[in-house]
């Protein structure tokens, strides 16, 4: 353990901040080039407007622990699991960390222009993925941030990741089945057969 656990002390810090300097920096270049927003939060109050904001107090959350235990022991307070805090279960959650990077990373590449993050009220110049990984899952994005959370739960076992977990997969569900209807509303029967053949997660 000794070896290994500063190392994946370190990378959860490295790693979640260079997550969010890499969401943000790609947000901006859209933004700049594309001039809008391909972040949406809907309108105050609904569902995925409440869905983004628990996202954000997470994310917050998540980067400043993992940035402050690489200076400070805090995992005390964070009720980690001694019985699960075992070298091979925190390399399975780097590891799965790593994949969902990478995969995240695929799709958005894979997207191109399309990608989004929440339901985009512009109508204009928009078209419905159906290929490529779009084959097989209808939400494969979130499979795979799902992945990362996994990971960070067992990178960092214990109450807290756990909660992250449980409220990071009830948020992407309830999101995944928002963007369905907004789909289902934009593309009509178009939409109604690409449901009919490929499944919602695998």
């Amino acid at each position: 353990m000794e070896p290994l656990e500063p190392l994946i002390r370190h990378f959860l810090g490295i790693f979640f901040l260079m997550i969010g300097l890499q969401f943000s920096g790609r947000s901006l270049g859209l933004y700049q080039r594309m001039q809008f927003s391909h972040i949406n939060y809907g309108k105050t109050g609904t569902a995925p407007w409440w869905h983004r904001q628990i996202f954000n107090v997470f994310r917050t959350l998540i980067v400043s622990i993992c940035v402050i235990r690489v200076f400070v022991d805090i995992d005390a307070w964070l009720g980690v699991f001694p019985s699960l805090y075992q070298w091979p279960v925190l390399l399975v959650g780097m590891l799965l960390l790593l994949v969902s990077f990478t995969s995240v990373n695929y799709l958005q590449a894979y997207m191109h222009e399309d990608w989004r993050s929440g339901i985009d009220p512009r109508k204009e110049g928009r078209k419905l993925l159906t290929g490529g990984p779009f084959a097989r899952s209808r939400n494969p994005l979130f499979i795979s941030v799902m992945t990362g959370q996994l990971g960070f739960f067992l990178a960092l076992p214990g109450v807290f990741s756990l909660v992250c977990l449980i409220a990071g997969v009830l948020v992407i569900t309830r999101q995944a089945r928002e963007e369905e209807k907004a789909l289902a509303s934009d593309f009509g029967s178009q939409y109604d057969d690409y449901r009919a053949r490929v499944p919602r997660w695998l």
